[in-house]
């Protein structure tokens, strides 16, 4: 007689997401489709079938209403792609290495870090490649101290050592580095400088944005100083100097003063924000779009406290050639109006 208990199957979590405090009742497959990109609803209604979607450890049906608080779980038979990392022969344009750090220039189009969708390509895929045996981050992640999102384009710092990632992972937290990104908003701001304080945390209609909440409701603390280095018609060409790194900072911060960045597809900026109605104006604008076919942003200045030598470095790097040209068209149209 087989006494043996059968093999329980092990499951592997894939998504997890807590319901904010402001969530009104919604079915679990349409929240699930406001957060995993690349997905359909027909995939995630099948993993519900299967009993693959948890909502506080117990398996739901699509149709269970998600409320405040609720742990949402999606869990597979097999281990995320993620984690199944592969080092890739990927070209880095490397700003500076040692022992301790490496600064790199991540162009536009290169998505940081592998995640649903995007299994090989990564940053991260050409770091392991380039360098064995780098330290995990909290989030299990080699040598990632902070990110940028795909479509900006600039500067990151990769810590080689357990030691230099719990040194830079510090640094961020105290909010001592520097960090100076160039962006153009739609828009004339009135002010040559400010600042934007606002709450940030995922939207509450849109799960793909994320939205500033001014009363401190919801969301993370967020301040973005700024300086407009130029202005154009309908456009202003600004440096933000981050005090905080939330997700998608700049982007929120500037939608949410009505400066929406230059072609930011999430946040609306790929439509014509401001200028005339004149056709002749939105071949121009689709012109720019063309030329450069992601949000205007990048993140152009980083500084940071060496781990070893203790001293303050500062790295810059070039305005990409497609964000140059863009700002060249804009600058070359303001001064044929004025003419």
């Amino acid at each position: 007689m087989n006494t043996e208990e059968p093999q329980q199957e092990e499951f592997y979590e894939h998504f997890r997401y807590v319901a904010n405090d402001g969530q009104e009742p919604l079915r679990v497959d349409k929240f699930l489709m406001n957060f995993i990109e690349n997905t359909t609803r027909n995939k995630i209604q099948l993993a519900a079938k299967a009993g693959n979607v948890l909502v506080n450890e117990i398996p739901v049906k699509s149709n269970y209403k998600v409320k405040p608080k609720d742990i949402v779980r999606v869990v597979l038979a097999h281990p995320p792609h993620e984690n199944l990392l592969v080092a890739e022969n990927i070209p880095l344009d490397i700003l500076f290495e040692d022992d301790q750090v490496l600064v790199v220039n991540k162009p536009a189009g290169m998505v940081v870090h592998p995640g649903h969708g995007n299994y090989s390509g990564t940053l991260v895929n050409g770091l392991i490649y380039h360098i064995e045996n780098l330290p995990n981050n909290s989030n299990e992640r080699p040598g990632l101290v902070h990110r940028i999102d795909k479509d900006t384009s600039g500067l990151l710092v990769i810590a080689k050592t357990e030691y230099a990632m719990a040194h830079l992972s510090k640094q961020f937290f105290d909010r001592t580095t520097e960090r100076l990104y160039y962006a153009l908003v739609w828009g004339s701001i009135d002010e040559d400088e400010g600042t934007i304080e606002g709450n940030i945390g995922r939207s509450l209609k849109n799960r793909l944005q994320m939205s500033v909440f001014p009363n401190g409701e919801f969301g993370k603390h967020a301040v973005t100083h700024y300086k407009v280095l130029e202005r154009f018609s309908y456009v202003t060409l600004v440096q933000c100097k981050l005090e905080t790194g939330r997700t998608h900072q700049i982007r929120a911060h500037f939608k949410h003063i009505g400066h929406t960045l230059f072609n930011d597809e999430r946040y609306g900026g790929n439509e014509i924000l401001k200028g005339t109605t004149f056709t002749k104006y939105k071949q121009f604008v689709d012109n720019c779009f063309k030329i450069l076919p992601r949000q205007a942003l990048h993140a152009k200045t980083l500084g940071f406290e060496h781990p070893i030598t203790k001293k303050f470095i500062q790295f810059n790097s070039e305005i990409p050639e497609d964000m140059r040209q863009c700002i060249e068209k804009w600058r070359n149209y303001t001064i044929n109006q004025k003419d």
